[in-house]
């Protein structure tokens, strides 16, 4: 694991490829790639984890600092990442802003 990685930007990577959005953002504790959450339409961190095997993530929103152990099921302990820990404080969730259809509500999976 190279827990050294820097977050990969301040919003979901694949979602603003694509011109998407998301609810929530998290943080592959492996990597540092940022993906939207399971109740974001895309689902963009769990893909990361099917994709790469890279078990762990860490919460990317601000004030909330615990890591989700995918193959568990469970939150878990995880290692110190290095700076920012949370996407910029102004970058509304969901967002990012100006993409974030009215009915965003009715279009999040359940938990």
């Amino acid at each position: 694991m190279n827990a050294l990685a820097p977050p990969s930007g301040d919003g979901c990577s694949a979602c603003e490829e694509t011109g998407g959005w998301w609810f929530h953002l998290r943080r592959c504790a492996e990597c540092g790639r940022i993906g939207c959450c399971d109740s974001s339409p895309s689902q963009h961190a769990r893909r990361h984890f099917e994709e790469t095997g890279h078990p762990l993530i860490r919460t990317f929103e601000p004030g909330e600092g615990w890591y989700w152990h995918y193959p568990t099921a469970q939150f878990a302990d995880g290692p110190e990442l290095p700076p920012p820990q949370n996407h910029p404080l102004e970058q509304p969730a969901p967002g990012p802003a100006g993409r974030v259809p009215a009915d965003w509500r009715e279009r999040l999976h359940p938990r």
